[in-house]
């Protein structure tokens, strides 16, 4: 792993890590294995400070920018922070307009998680035709879902003047812009599918009144415990 690392980031061997561990563990499940040889295998630190993310101008930017087939995958993005390879390999099945509700069954922790469609993401795929020989919601004219979109989204980006910026951040701009409209972090952590709240708390200081806020909800939970003298009097 040593010499991997040597090559690749650290968070890459810490993805082939984990899908090892994992594979033994169920290798384990299974009978096939007695022990999981790499249980104690620690993972690489990782950077995670990089958090950048798109103002409102800027989000407007790319989307006129963007070509049309990328225009509703990039909606989806921005409004349920889901995973570049979560939304490509999106199909028709996962969607639920009724409940108005999108299934993911196979996430990066391996576990299901459900997101709400707010009324821009339930218009977008309700206008999107379905292909009559595939199961995919964004696919080409062959029914085969798009393989990667970094070309149309670089020249996308490019065209908007935007520097500096991933789709991955497409998924930060989502948690961002929540946290700045007053979303609590838990919240934000279920929608973003993290097992650990830490993974969240990267997006705490983008809300620099939310603890004003708690003490505030506390103070108005307990005022009928003890009653300002101004009110008392008042109330004399």
């Amino acid at each position: 792993m040593c010499f991997k690392k040597e090559k690749v980031t650290g968070s890459t061997v810490n993805r082939e890590i984990a899908c090892l561990k994992t594979m033994f563990n169920k290798a384990m499940e299974w009978g096939k294995v007695q022990d999981n040889p790499v249980r104690k295998v620690k993972f690489f630190p990782e950077n995670n400070r990089r958090l950048r993310y798109l103002t409102k101008e800027e989000i407007k930017a790319l989307y006129n920018a963007s070509a049309d087939h990328l225009r509703p995958i990039l909606i989806v993005a921005l409004n349920t922070g889901m995973r570049k390879s979560e939304i490509l390999n999106l199909k028709w099945e996962d969607i639920d307009f009724h409940q108005k509700m999108i299934y993911i069954l196979n996430t990066k922790n391996n576990e299901k998680r459900e997101i709400p469609m707010n009324q821009v993401v339930f218009d977008t795929l309700l206008k999107i035709r379905k292909h009559p020989d595939s199961s995919y919601i964004f696919c080409n004219r062959d029914g085969k879902p798009y393989g990667d979109i970094k070309k149309a989204f670089s020249s996308a980006r490019k065209r908007a003047e935007i520097k500096n910026f991933r789709f991955h951040d497409l998924r930060h701009t989502f948690a961002s812009h929540l946290v700045m409209a007053g979303v609590d972090l838990n919240t934000v952590k279920e929608l973003l599918g993290h097992k650990d709240i830490k993974m969240t708390l990267r997006y705490a200081h983008l809300s620099p009144d939310h603890k004003r806020r708690a003490v505030e909800t506390l103070c108005n939970k307990m005022d009928t415990i003890w009653t300002p003298r101004q009110k008392r009097e008042k109330l004399t």
